[in-house]
């Protein structure tokens, strides 16, 4: 299940344009294996704590269980909201993605398509309530669409790769793969620019504690879930990166793949490795429906992140958005909930042409601050009383410390960056709208604390929280 949601190759191809336009080959390729080292780093430091404290609420427990007594709800009260406004913002990516690469496969094969945002408005919310229906009413199924997502996403690596490597007229050079840089996104500074390309990596990279929040449906999770997210990790990390490697080698003229009418430069490279437009939307129908699947896992994962904070009474309707169906042992509620905030979420594409980077922003950002605060929180403890530290069965030992660093340097980078405009000069159509929206469920977090959550969130059971 891990590996399907994070879908490394397949969403790579996506926001692969990112990258592209900020930086090149250059930014995408080293921007890939940064990454891929903080993400391990991070996914080894969130294992150990995993171990030690296995709930379904994860970083937010964490944080209550390690952070000061006079910090303890504070602290995990806003590491449960940003983790759960991170995850909903990465579940809606999924379908926002599948939605609007149809729109592009239609501009592919008709040239008379009038492209409409809301067009693709109409198809997201109609992947989100499939997902919905799913989780709600098709739970048997769960287990076969996992199986069965993995298959293709293994198996469609293998074809796709075969196909470009065996039918692309023409290679790029080696020098073209490891050192072209090119800066397309209007900002002065390379340096800047190169950093705003990483993104692209940064979200094909997340996700992986998606295994946290389900580690209440396991067995052992103290050492399932760190081998699950280190597991999903590296083969999403070795198919993404032979994958990247065949798109740099394979992709043809870049500049025509960034201008493509499609919206997608995967669609133009297809089309022009196959040179048929029957094979190229074969191909990307692919991703759509990876897409589609992933979305499935992506919302049991946010609804019980929702369900463990209405649990803990950290969100408004908690004694409804708490409750397990009798019939079904699944949180109705809560899916229900999810599902409502992403179909409000979508609206964005309705008033921003840089819609899916707002999407992605939001959920890289989102979840990268949830691992930076219960991170920084075991590194203080390993340093200042290590001996009131009790581990689980999963330990880092003597490479904790320097796992840690390296996680929270990645972190602190990727929170910083996550927030920037895509392009410049900034405009009201291209801005990115991150920031705003993440503001507002801050300040909305804050209000509700105020007025309410203090005063009926004692946090998660803590018997064995530190003082």
């Amino acid at each position: 299940m891990a590996a399907v949601l994070m879908a490394t190759w397949e969403a790579l191809s996506s926001t692969m344009v990112s990258g592209l336009v900020s930086g090149g080959p250059v930014s995408l390729l080293y921007g890939f294996i940064l990454a891929f080292l903080g993400a391990v780093s991070t996914a080894a430091s969130l294992g150990e704590l995993t171990s030690m404290y296995p709930t379904a609420g994860g970083q937010y427990h964490f944080i209550a269980k390690l952070a000061p007594d006079h910090w303890q709800y504070p602290l995990s009260w806003f590491t449960g909201w940003v983790a759960n406004f991170g995850w909903i913002s990465f579940t809606a990516s999924a379908p926002f993605l599948a939605a609007t690469m149809i729109q592009g496969l239609i501009i592919l094969n008709d040239a008379q398509y009038n492209f409409e945002r809301w067009h693709g408005n109409l198809l997201y919310w109609a992947f989100v309530l499939f997902a919905s229906a799913i989780n709600l009413w098709g739970t048997r199924l769960m287990t076969l669409v996992e199986h069965v997502s993995l298959v293709i996403h293994v198996v469609a690596f293998v074809v796709i790769i075969v196909v470009m490597w065996v039918y692309v007229p023409a290679r790029h050079s080696a020098s073209f793969v490891f050192t072209h840089f090119a800066n397309n996104s209007g900002w002065s500074s390379s340096g800047l620019s190169w950093c705003l390309g990483m993104l692209s990596s940064c979200y094909v990279l997340a996700g992986y504690d998606g295994a946290i929040h389900l580690c209440e449906e396991m067995q052992t999770p103290e050492t399932s879930v760190p081998w699950c997210m280190l597991g999903s990790l590296a083969i999403n990390g070795l198919l993404g990166f032979v994958f990247l490697l065949t798109i740099l080698f394979c992709m043809g003229d870049m500049q025509a793949a960034l201008n493509t009418e499609t919206g997608y430069p995967i669609i133009e490279i297809f089309y022009s490795i196959t040179g048929n437009k029957a094979a190229a939307t074969a191909m990307t129908c692919v991703l759509i429906l990876m897409a589609v699947l992933a979305t499935i896992p992506l919302m049991a994962s946010t609804s019980r992140m929702l369900w463990c904070l209405a649990r803990d009474k950290a969100f408004p309707f908690s004694r409804y958005l708490s409750k397990i169906g009798e019939k079904r042992q699944v949180p109705d509620y809560s899916v229900l909930t999810v599902t409502v905030l992403l179909l409000l979420l979508g609206l964005i594409n309705i008033g921003s042409t840089t819609a899916f980077n707002a999407i992605i922003s939001l959920a890289v950002f989102g979840l990268h601050l949830s691992y930076l605060l219960p991170i920084a929180l075991i590194l203080w403890r390993r340093l200042s009383t290590p001996k009131l530290l009790t581990y689980g069965p999963w330990k880092l030992g003597g490479c904790g410390v320097i796992l840690n660093i390296l996680s929270l340097v990645y972190l602190s980078f990727t929170c910083i960056f996550m927030l920037f405009p895509p392009y410049y000069p900034v405009t009201a159509a291209n801005m990115n709208y991150a920031s705003l929206i993440f503001g507002a469920v801050a300040i909305f977090s804050l209000i509700y604390w105020v007025w309410r959550g203090r005063k009926v969130y004692e946090g998660p059971v803590m018997e064995n929280h530190i003082h």
